[in-house]
């Protein structure tokens, strides 16, 4: 017998690939392994619904949204805060959805706190 699937997951505010296509790929292996278990954040890892999260895979805030709307500004604050904290670049179209999504959140506030 097999297990029942989970309904939902622990998982990073960015998906794994993101570190490493955003500059990540010159970190040494215990770098990587910071960012994954990133607990110095409030928002680092968030529980998510599995569904939502297998069909976000590897995607970027200009590729994928959470289904929610009412999540859109929590994601969006999120994947910046993410960005900031752990000093990753953006991508021309990831940077314009970004600015677009934000124009939508007037009370989104993204506060940080540098990666050790």
């Amino acid at each position: 017998m097999t297990p029942p699937r989970p309904r939902s997951r622990i998982c990073q505010s960015e998906p794994p690939a993101q570190p490493g296509d955003s500059g990540a790929s010159k970190w040494t292996a215990q770098r990587r392994e910071q960012y994954a278990n990133d607990l110095g954040a409030d928002r680092s890892l968030v529980a998510v619904s599995s569904g939502p999260n297998r069909t976000k895979g590897d995607k970027d805030p200009a590729e994928w949204m959470p289904p929610a709307k009412d999540a859109t500004c929590t994601y969006a604050t999120d994947w910046i805060t993410a960005k900031l904290r752990w000093k990753l670049t953006v991508d021309p179209t990831e940077a314009r959805a970004l600015r677009t999504i934000a124009a939508g959140c007037p009370d989104a506030t993204v506060t940080f706190t540098p990666a050790p």
